[in-house]
């Protein structure tokens, strides 16, 4: 048997045109729809805020550019007016770091934060997770006590810290500074990390206990996973507050080897006259660990430090 293609009727051309018309209105109205949506995009509104952004941006660069600049400025040139000098001198980053203390000053200051924010952690992770998951008696006025605390400074307790030190004879010793450094950062840690471990149901660790894990179990492999945003944030603010400290670092170590990066930067500051050059030097070079821990890091300090602001 033969079969004939279908034959083409009238009765088929309205609905052919009908739907080509159907076509083109939504090919028009998406046309519409991404213009004004690009129109939105690079509005006035957008504009100004691009441009406040990139203004931003400059203000705050702008300081640390002329850190390096000045850093390689040549010593006969660092009271010239302009901006940018005839020559940049390497050799500066070079000597800064040969005729001086600095290598030995930022061992002593990795030692210090490293060992500080490692004691915070063992420290603050059970009590953070305790006070967040226990409803015990006197939980508020504990949370109020280590907000109190934070607002006590070094420099107010600096005299009783330096006497119990030198009873204790640890002065010159990188544990002093650790453990001043670690008990000064504490509070903060337990307080965002409370608020952090606070925010994940509780009903994950009842899940994973009744799958056969025990409290400790459930902590490590389910709680702490999903609180490490918490974590890098406690890890990141306590290691960069014991980076820059000074005031401890000048009173508590006397020797000029065993000081931190902040009082062995300071050294280059006379009497009568200031290195400038070798100064900024060496601030770079103190920098530039901090930038770096903070750029890998960064995404999960910002989700840290909303923790607990959407329940």
């Amino acid at each position: 048997m033969t079969l004939s293609a279908p034959s083409h009727t009238p009765e088929n051309e309205p609905v052919t045109k009908q739907a080509d018309g159907k076509n083109g209105h939504r090919g028009r109205a998406a046309n519409s729809r991404k213009s004004a949506a690009k129109r939105r995009k690079y509005g006035p509104r957008t504009l100004v805020t691009a441009a406040s952004a990139w203004m931003l941006a400059v203000i705050f660069i702008a300081p640390y550019l002329e850190m390096i600049i000045t850093a390689l400025r040549p010593a006969d040139e660092l009271r010239d007016r302009t901006y940018l000098p005839t020559s940049f001198e390497w050799k500066n980053l070079v000597d800064v770091w040969e005729e001086s203390t600095l290598g030995d000053n930022l061992q002593v200051t990795l030692l210090i934060a490293g060992g500080a924010t490692l004691l915070v952690l063992l420290v603050s992770l059970p009590a953070a997770y305790y006070t967040a998951r226990v409803r015990y008696r006197g939980r508020k006025a504990f949370l109020l006590l280590v907000l109190v605390t934070q607002m006590f400074q070094p420099t107010a307790l600096l005299i009783g810290l330096y006497r119990e030190f030198h009873q204790l004879d640890m002065l010159n010793s990188t544990w002093t500074l650790i453990l001043a450094n670690g008990a000064f950062n504490l509070a903060f840690a337990i307080w965002i990390l409370t608020a952090y471990i606070s925010s994940i149901p509780a009903e994950l660790e009842e899940a994973a206990m009744v799958d056969g894990l025990g409290r400790f179990g459930a902590l490590f492999k389910v709680t702490l996973p999903l609180a490490m945003p918490g974590v890098v944030t406690a890890i990141i603010f306590t290691f960069i507050s014991s980076w820059n400290e000074f005031v401890m670092g000048l009173t508590l170590m006397t020797e000029p080897e065993k000081q931190p990066l902040t009082v062995g930067i300071n050294n280059f500051i006379g009497n009568y006259t200031v290195e400038w050059n070798y100064l900024f030097a060496a601030s770079v070079v103190a920098i530039i660990p901090v930038v770096v821990l903070f750029a890998f890091i960064e995404r999960h300090v910002v989700s840290g430090l909303t923790a607990g602001s959407v329940k």
